[in-house]
């Protein structure tokens, strides 16, 4: 079988595409619609270090860990617009009869 000669550009793409595929991509938003029960405790918050919000107003999102697979992975914190109306409620683990529930952050109403 003949070899293709392959360009330095799909070289690199090659390479890249390899050392990519190790990477585990962890969602940012509530793991399957929220209220995912798991029955391992949840390890301590990470200590995240943060610098001035992008502009005036901007409210921290605090990092939380997910449940992916069957382990938890830290999803860092970040910043986002403020919401007229509304303030954020993070992200938490609640404890239920034989395991962990993660409650899903969500903005709410003030006032609530």
């Amino acid at each position: 079988m003949n070899a293709l000669p392959i360009s330095r550009s799909g070289a690199a793409l090659a390479l890249a595409a390899t050392l990519l595929s190790g990477c585990i991509v962890v969602p940012a938003g509530p793991p399957h619609g929220g209220g995912v029960v798991v029955g391992v405790a949840p390890p301590a918050p990470q200590v995240e270090v943060y610098g001035p919000p992008p502009a005036v107003g901007y409210v921290w999102i605090g990092g939380f860990w997910n449940w992916v697979g069957n382990r938890h992975v830290w999803v860092p914190g970040h910043w986002d617009a403020p919401r007229r109306g509304y303030r954020w409620a993070p992200y938490r683990w609640a404890p239920i009869s034989g395991g962990w529930r993660l409650d899903p952050g969500r903005w709410e109403r003030e006032g609530r």
